[in-house]
């Protein structure tokens, strides 16, 4: 993977999020739909191919983790994604791992 500048990572924005609501979508077997508040007025949907590593997803209501916040909006499967929850591993070689937090919703990585 090719370096970046310090300059071009300054242009990610981490904030950490609040799961509000998960929801299977219907016809993937990877994608979860997330309400998730950063702070703001209205919370932001967020799809996400995590739900192979989850026998019950409900269990991710209520946690905070890092996201990205300033990607462009994705469409997959009909719906959007404001944002992408950070996540490591989730292969042979590293479990899946998410990074919970204890800051509150909207708090910004630096």
């Amino acid at each position: 993977m090719p370096e970046i500048s310090i300059d071009d990572f300054k242009k990610v924005e981490i904030t950490v999020g609040e799961i509000l609501s998960v929801e299977r979508i219907e016809g993937s077997d990877k994608l979860l739909k997330l309400q998730v508040s950063f702070g703001e007025p209205e919370p932001r949907q967020v799809l996400s191919g995590i739900a192979p590593y989850f026998e019950d997803p409900q269990v991710l209501v209520g946690k905070r983790y890092p996201f990205v916040t300033n990607l462009a909006p994705r469409s997959m499967m009909g719906l959007t994604s404001q944002a992408m929850i950070l996540a490591t591993g989730g292969d042979a070689a590293v479990p899946f791992n998410l990074f919970e937090t204890q800051a509150p919703a909207g708090a910004k990585a630096r």
